[in-house]
């Protein structure tokens, strides 16, 4: 069976995730700690803990998603020997998950990945004031329709398409009034069932402008190596081993759609069967299971679920 590793981005955030892994092995309370001294900031608790506002706040959200998704990996490490890249071919992530398939992949260092996703959270929620911006999940929306309706809903504002995360459903991200035109839009078209989402900015479109330089600056500070095995780009929906590659990639992430579905297609291509999503939820067991039947996907985030997965491999 050919492995691929899979990491959650925002949204699947909740209270208390990762706290059974924490109280489970030492393995994972040494990732949570590492993560609290280099953001010189108990993250620790609020991810445990809360309060839920807290947690929702971008700028703790994408290092805690992260934190939780290296706890899993590093139970994985040191219990069963699970270790790239003899576990899996390629590592892939949604969003701020691609950072996390980095840190997997050791091509960046835990307390590093900590600190740019604490910059990329802050660097994305003050690019746009509060309200200017918006994001939607058009349901039942293939990516053509969409992106005609984004196309005519724009005028003279911006919305694009941020996330095409499994057939029949596209997120869009812009300006507020063109989301909420490209939703009645929808409607008119049939597809009857939009959803704004409960976002504090409207990431992944040209509006990230200034987070992508900042983030940017930010990686041409950090020392990068190359990926123990391929990175899934969410960007071109490709694999690439290469730093300097990497680098831009990510930056262009920020403002570029995440090519969810696409990755998966390609992963399946690449001859993977089997994905395994490290990290809080089953958000993309969900997604991948609806963009392809015949790949299996096992999600891990409990001690129970990574002591069933290493006892089965």
């Amino acid at each position: 069976m050919t492995r691929a590793l899979i990491f959650p981005g925002q949204g699947s955030q909740q209270v208390g995730m990762g706290k059974a892994l924490y109280d489970a092995f030492a393995e994972a309370r040494e990732v949570f700690q590492e993560v609290d001294e280099a953001l010189d900031q108990k993250l620790s608790q609020i991810i445990f803990e809360g309060p839920e506002d807290s947690l929702k706040m971008t700028e703790n959200t994408q290092p805690a998603l992260m934190a939780v998704s290296m706890a899993v990996i590093r139970v994985l490490n040191k219990q069963g020997g699970f270790h790239l890249p003899e576990a899996a071919t390629l590592v892939a992530g949604h969003s701020l998950g691609e950072y996390s398939a980095l840190c997997t992949a050791s091509t960046f260092t835990l307390s590093d990945t900590a600190r740019l996703l604490r910059l990329r959270g802050q660097a994305m929620q003050q690019a746009v004031p509060v309200g200017v911006g918006a994001m939607a999940a058009l349901m039942g929306v293939d990516m053509n329709s969409a992106h005609e309706i984004v196309t005519v809903a724009a005028e003279s504002d911006i919305c694009t398409t941020a996330n095409d995360n499994a057939p029949g459903q596209v997120v869009i991200s812009g300006h507020a009034a063109a989301v909420d035109r490209a939703i009645v839009l929808a409607a008119e078209r049939g597809f009857k069932r939009s959803i704004k989402l409960p976002v504090s900015a409207p990431f992944h479109c040209p509006l990230m402008e200034v987070a992508a330089v900042a983030m940017e600056e930010a990686l041409s500070k950090v020392d990068m190596k190359a990926p123990l095995v391929p990175v899934v780009s969410n960007v071109t929906a490709t694999a690439t081993s290469d730093p300097v590659k990497i680098r831009e990639l990510l930056v262009d992430q920020v403002t570029g759609a995440v090519r969810w579905r696409e990755s998966v297609l390609y992963m399946k291509e690449q001859g993977v069967s089997q994905l395994i999503e490290c990290g809080s939820g089953t958000v993309l067991a969900g997604l991948c299971k609806r963009i392809d039947k015949e790949i299996t996907v096992v999600s891990l985030h409990t001690p129970e679920q990574i002591e069933k997965f290493l006892k089965a491999i």
